[in-house]
């Protein structure tokens, strides 16, 4: 109190206010208010064929032994990130060879696969049931689920990790737990689940979903098992374009069919089966296909519209 009162000017008070960690709020650092989104990810694109080979070529030394998962964590250099593709979700490719088991275990963050290329024989199981991951499944794996990766099969197989690890990161609720014997007994072999979405169903579906804007959407039905992020495939005809409006969410594309560009801010984009996109928040961005073309996008869309934080920009 005594130093507060014997201040005798602005700059005088200042040193003492930072020692009680109060903040002047006409004296910030920073500006805490601005007309509109802003963020420091960058669009960006990973192409499979690349990433795959560098599993590849990482597999000789890595076992599912020696790393928890043999993956690639697709980050954007926002200072010194080596883990977020964009502010609230990560993505990576993951490689599993045969023979190998991906030891079981469970943590607070949610997480989905999307199935690239696995023959027979490869499967997750999910708290005891096992999933199949066949060429272009999609899987989800709820928080605190006990979940491991087999690969009874005969050759490498290949998908892509989506989690919202970056999210509980922000918000610390993150608890992490090994099993306590390594790998989980297969206790249900179900014809159909919740948790998965095999491609000979949801295909067929989107096939059937009517055009709007120029493409068809199916959303698939997984609030009820994650609520964090939202999860919709998109179809195009040969030469459809379209532009999407600026958007408070962020997204990340993976394509699952088919060949096409695209332009997400000023990054212009050649894209193919397999490839990986990030789309950051308040950025516009137009996908054109050059052949029939699918793409799987993953969103925080329901975190932003549950919190009343989801705006659109208006048509220029």
């Amino acid at each position: 109190m005594a130093r507060i009162e014997a201040t005798t000017s602005l700059d005088d008070i200042y040193p003492v206010l930072a020692e009680l960690r109060a903040t002047p709020g006409w004296h910030k650092k920073r500006a805490s208010l601005w007309k509109q989104p802003r963020t420091e990810y960058q669009p960006l694109h990973w192409r499979y064929a690349v990433c795959a080979k560098a599993l590849d070529q990482a597999g000789q030394w890595i076992s599912t032994e020696l790393a928890e998962r043999r993956n690639l964590l697709l980050f954007n250099p926002v200072g010194d990130n080596d883990y977020d593709t964009v502010r609230t979700i990560v993505s990576a490719y993951q490689m599993i060879k045969p023979g190998e088991y991906a030891r079981a275990h469970r943590h607070s963050p949610n997480a989905m696969r999307l199935v690239l290329d696995a023959g027979p024989g490869v499967f997750t199981v999910v708290d005891g049931a096992k999933l199949p991951m066949q060429s272009g499944d999609f899987l989800l794996t709820p928080g605190h689920c006990w979940h491991s990766h087999y690969n009874e099969g005969n050759a490498n197989a290949y998908w892509i990790d989506f989690l919202d690890v970056p999210l509980v990161h922000r918000l610390e609720p993150m608890f992490f737990e090994e099993y306590p014997v390594g790998y989980q007994p297969v206790k249900a072999l179900p014809d159909r689940h919740d948790w998965y979405f095999p491609a000979a169903v949801t295909r067929p579906q989107l096939h059937a979903s009517p055009v709007r804007d120029g493409y068809k959407r199916l959303v698939l039905n997984t609030q009820a098992h994650i609520a964090t992020m939202e999860m919709s495939y998109l179809a195009f005809a040969p030469g459809a374009s379209e532009t999407f409006p600026r958007n408070t969410a962020s997204r990340i594309f993976a394509i699952t069919q088919g060949s096409g560009r695209a332009r997400v801010s000023e990054l212009e984009i050649v894209w193919q089966r397999g490839d990986v996109i990030a789309v950051p928040s308040w950025v516009d961005y137009t996908f054109t296909a050059d052949e029939p073309a699918e793409m799987l996008e993953v969103s925080d869309l329901p975190v932003l519209d549950k919190l009343g934080f989801y705006r659109e920009a208006k048509a220029r």
